[in-house]
């Protein structure tokens, strides 16, 4: 027969008040409650879900009185038990005990199991225990303030009661050395929750490295959002809550408490979190970045909560896994940035692009580039003790180091401006390719653009600051004036120095000639030529109508009109007047090709049409 004592206290002196006549009134009180219960539903046989409950609304008062008896009969039994070991008292007891523990093993598996929807996980985190006072607590000396109770939500309030009721059957078989069917009932249900729980989120179990190696990057990327969308719920509101009804129903005993929260949580947990981890492991592509930072980023932000929920020793396992997920995680992102300043510094095509345009590895990094600067956060972390590593001088044509300049400080700012600079130098390379020095230095102008739109219109901006985009933009400008340098060259030597000078008719002649062969070899040419930023494309054809036409329309009009011209043949000379030079070179930079011809003559007739 089950003893509940480990070690007997010393014998009571004559002068103890628990007397004789009061272990008999604590022991017939206790028999009376206990057998009552007993013989009317006392059945080995019925199941625990069909016994009528003791703890049902109706039965409040006695209830309380059944607990109450329990406690004198185990002080009856403890005074007995420091007389004599073997007294027939002591044993009817013990038999007393003993059914009264069978009737609370029921109760609490009834509880338990009946009232699911009070002790949901989600019910349970959101009952707070910091009102007590508030709580309906079955057994509590107080109900508290009426008013209040009816303030908190119906599910909240049964939360309440049930809790209540589960720790007072608790506490009574702890005390009464039956906590280990007290766990055995507590594990078995509540494990079939959480897993339930964690199931309907969309956490799988047995989701192992091997498996996960073995997937297309599509399915494993759906999994990973459907881990992504169930993190969350699982670890504040299915581990939270079950840790919270751990602690409030245990709340007698720490050791209890821990070992019911492990045994109930352990195993999902370690499959929540390894599966971060796991996916670490796999083959690091361009592809996955974005996916492996969601990932971080859901750890490192619930990292608190992991740490709070399982904060036993008995859980450490569960915390060093989500720990080393973050490692893995960092560790494979510091992989893929080295890989993809790799690409870029590999990329090998020397295919040109049409026009000058917006070159595709352009697009590529600074669309990859502004993506990581959304997880400015996270990378910061990442990057923090990770110092940039330069192993070659930068040229002076782009500023130097990024980390030497005044506006940029932060490491991540540093990393993502090493990056653009790695591309930059690359797309200088690539301009090299052009046999047309003027269409090398467009292709610069728009790729540059492209870089510096993107970093206004992102968190780059933040990262990088003003004084980098101011930099930059100043660099776009030297590109589009060397541009207009190169590509208009011979047109700006056609025109005389001074348009209204008197000169001879044969200089005059020569310059017509000129500048009609110069225009039209640059607009022949330029007509295929692309500036994709509007705003960059109408300065730079302000720049051009600001240095050819006011000098022209002097020139034109003073020596275009006259007798000798129209002798001259003038229409073949001065073919074009201010006005057709004005509607040509709004036809520049839309990489289409000239919308109508110009004669390819530049001393005969022919004009043009358009």
């Amino acid at each position: 027969m089950r003893t509940i004592f480990s070690k007997s206290p010393s014998p009571p002196t004559r002068h103890h008040t628990f007397t004789e006549s009061l272990i008999e009134e604590n022991i017939e009180a206790a028999e009376l409650s206990i057998t009552k219960w007993d013989s009317l539903y006392g059945d080995d046989h019925v199941s625990y879900c069909n016994i009528a409950s003791l703890f049902s609304e109706n039965n409040r008062d006695e209830a309380k009185q059944y607990l109450s008896s329990i406690k004198g009969l185990q002080k009856a039994m403890r005074y007995l038990a420091s007389l004599e070991s073997t007294s027939d008292k002591l044993v009817r007891a013990q038999t007393l005990m003993q059914t009264a523990m069978k009737r609370l093993e029921r109760e609490f598996y009834q509880i338990l199991k009946s009232n699911r929807n009070y002790l949901h996980p989600e019910s349970v985190s959101n009952h707070s225990s910091s009102r007590p006072s508030v709580s309906r607590s079955s057994f509590s000396d107080s109900e508290g303030d009426e008013s209040e109770n009816d303030s908190i939500p119906e599910v909240e309030r049964g939360s309440s009661a049930v809790i209540a009721d589960l720790r007072a059957i608790a506490e009574a078989m702890i005390s009464a050395g039956y906590a280990k069917e007290c766990f055995k009932i507590y594990r078995t249900i509540r494990k079939s929750i959480v897993d339930e729980a964690l199931f309907n989120l969309g956490v799988e179990r047995n989701l192992g490295f091997q498996q996960i190696q073995k997937m297309e990057w599509e399915t494993l990327e759906v999994k990973i959002k459907h881990w992504l969308n169930a993190v969350k719920g699982a670890v504040k509101t299915v581990f939270y809550g079950e840790r919270l009804l751990c602690d409030q129903v245990f709340a007698i005993s720490s050791s209890i408490r821990e070992s019911c929260f492990t045994d109930v949580s352990k195993e999902g947990a370690l499959a929540l979190f390894g599966f971060p981890e796991n996916v670490a492991k796999c083959k690091k592509t361009p592809e996955k970045m974005f996916r492996i930072l969601d990932l971080y980023e859901a750890v490192s932000d619930l990292w608190p909560e992991i740490e709070s929920i399982f904060s036993f020793e008995s859980t450490s396992t569960v915390r060093s896994t989500a720990f080393n997920s973050l490692i893995r995680l960092s560790d494979a992102v510091r992989t893929m940035l080295t890989d993809f300043e790799m690409a870029i510094q590999k990329h090998s095509s020397k295919t040109t692009v049409p026009g000058g345009g917006i070159h595709p590895l352009t697009r590529y990094v600074m669309n990859y580039i502004s993506f990581l600067a959304d997880y400015s956060g996270v990378l910061s972390d990442i990057v923090a003790d990770w110092p940039l590593q330069i192993s070659s001088p930068l040229p002076e044509s782009y500023f130097g180091s990024p980390d030497k300049e005044e506006s940029i400080s932060s490491p991540i700012s540093v990393r993502l401006a090493w990056l653009i600079l790695v591309m930059l130098c690359k797309l200088d390379g690539k301009a090299e390719m052009y046999k047309d020095v003027a269409l090398s230095y467009l292709f610069l102008a728009n790729n540059l653009q492209y870089v510096v739109n993107k970093v206004r219109q992102s968190n780059l901006k933040l990262l990088l600051g003003d004084n980098w985009v101011t930099k930059h933009e100043q660099k776009v400008r030297k590109y589009a004036a060397n541009y207009e340098r190169m590509g208009w060259s011979k047109v700006f030597a056609a025109l005389p120095e001074n348009p209204t000078a008197e000169i001879p008719v044969d200089q005059v002649i020569e310059h017509f000639r000129n500048f009609n062969s110069a225009f039209e070899e640059a607009y022949k040419k330029q007509t295929s030529w692309v500036v994709t930023d509007p705003k960059l494309r109408d300065e730079i054809k302000l720049s051009l109508a600001r240095r050819i036409g006011p000098i022209y329309k002097e020139f034109f009009d003073k020596y275009g009109g006259v007798q000798l011209m129209k002798e001259m043949w003038a229409e073949s000379l001065a073919r074009y007047t201010p006005d057709d030079l004005g509607n040509y070179c709004s036809d520049l930079f839309f990489g289409s090709g000239s919308s109508g011809s110009i004669s390819s003559s530049s001393s005969q007739g022919g004009g043009y049409s358009r």
